[in-house]
């Protein structure tokens, strides 16, 4: 029986001749694929496992910073609330405290002044009802002696 190639050539040439040697070239690329695989992809798979684990943990951990500094940040917020509330309302009680003083100042103030008019008013009733009565007796011997000077002449 002759061989029959299964493809051939216009001009009646095999293109593709099956034999013995398909055999050994299958033995050399399952000897290649072992060597390939135990020296090259199973490391390169290994470091692209161990990558990828690394990412992730730098992913969590970055995640896991994150949800740490929010978390402060939300007590330092709640902190500075706390601690601006607190301010407000001690604010609130020093602005009571002084309008209560200033009213208090002011209404001492108001009675000293309203104290001091009295008490002027007084010695002033005082004084003038004084010097009525001091100049009144001599009130007349003061009008003749004007109004001679004024007159010229002696009034009687």
């Amino acid at each position: 029986m002759d061989q029959t190639p299964i493809v051939s050539l216009a001009s009646g040439q095999p293109l593709i001749d099956i034999d013995g040697t398909a055999f050994i070239q299958f033995a050399l690329f399952l000897l290649v694929y072992v060597i390939a695989n135990k020296l090259l992809f199973k490391p390169y798979l290994a470091l692209r496992e161990r990558r990828k684990a690394g990412i992730d943990g730098a992913r969590a951990e970055a995640e896991r910073m994150t949800a740490t500094a929010d978390a402060k940040l939300a007590d330092y917020e709640k902190q500075l609330k706390i601690a601006r509330d607190r301010a407000n309302e001690e604010g609130r009680k020093v602005r009571l405290e002084a309008a209560a003083h200033e009213k208090d100042a002011t209404d001492k103030a108001r009675a000293f002044a309203q104290k001091a008019t009295e008490e002027a008013q007084t010695k002033m009733r005082s004084e003038t009802e004084a010097a009525r009565a001091q100049l009144l007796p001599q009130a007349d011997a003061l009008a003749k002696q004007i109004a001679s000077k004024l007159l010229g002449r002696e009034v009687a």
